[in-house]
């Protein structure tokens, strides 16, 4: 990075990221924050359109070189309300999978337990974002983000939240996304910035809330307890070994290239 030029930041345009980009304009002044799609941001980093950014967690799967910059996240360890199976035939019925076009890491989470849970691999078929689940005849559609939240209109046999259903599975939180770069570009001695932003976030969550109810068409309650109850915004070692666990699982199934390595999951200075 030149000297002058500004760090560009990929963040997603979630409610879920909102608490780790409280503030980080000011705990960051030199960067650039710019919003997009996890699987846009995942393609951005490798392309480097950003240096430093909020990328699904397959990615580090799918690039050894990639190391994760801070300790924040997002993930759950229980429901996590915004990553949701809608099924429209038994789990073990299902052949075609309609997946939401922001998705990765979550559409590798479902495809590893309806094979390791319910012995299917079903066909993935593309659910651009905007529309609407009875525009697709999909056994089963997968849903992220802030659309995730809302209830569906239609019959559904069964529904699955994928964040509940991994923990039930293996007693281990999972990760969905952190803040990644590439090794051989520096983040510009960001991970102190974006721990205090993570940490400013989630000590207001209650104004993060309040912000952002009316324009998602949700109640306060609603985002705040989707906040504060159902997401984890820290990468502890409960974290570590769930991606530890959920890399076996995608390597086996073919779902990335290759393993990753486990120091890629510690996190590094951006020297």
């Amino acid at each position: 990075m030149k000297a002058g030029e500004r760090i560009r930041i990929g963040a997603v345009n979630y409610l879920n990221s909102r608490p780790l980009v409280y503030q980080l304009d000011q705990l960051a002044p030199q960067a650039q924050i710019l919003y997009d799609l996890p699987s846009r941001l995942a393609d951005g980093l490798a392309d480097g359109h950003y240096d430093v950014a909020l990328v699904p967690s397959i990615e580090l799967l799918s690039h050894p070189g990639y190391v994760t910059v801070s300790d924040a996240c997002i993930g759950c360890r229980g429901p996590v309300l915004s990553v949701k199976l809608f099924m429209r035939v038994p789990p073990r019925q299902i052949r075609s999978l309609a997946v939401d076009e922001g998705s990765r890491t979550s559409i590798a989470l479902a495809l590893i337990l309806l094979d390791r849970l319910c012995g299917v691999r079903p066909e993935l078929c593309s659910l651009p974002i905007g529309a609407g689940l009875e525009e697709t005849v999909d056994d089963a559609i997968l849903l992220i983000g802030d659309r995730a939240m809302h209830s569906p209109t239609g019959q559904f046999h069964q529904v699955w939240d994928l964040g509940d259903q991994w923990c039930r599975w293996t007693g281990l939180p999972f990760v969905f996304a952190m803040w990644t770069r590439r090794g051989d570009r520096s983040g510009g001695q960001l991970e102190t910035a974006l721990a205090a932003a993570r940490d400013a976030g989630v000590a207001n969550l209650h104004e993060i809330a309040r912000a952002e109810a009316g324009p998602l068409g949700l109640t306060e309650p609603q985002c705040y307890n989707y906040l504060h109850d159902n997401l984890n915004f820290r990468l502890g070692s409960g974290e570590r070994r769930g991606m530890e666990l959920f890399f076996e699982h995608a390597s086996a199934l073919g779902l990335a290239p290759g393993p990753a390595a486990v120091d890629q999951l510690a996190v590094r200075s951006n020297a």
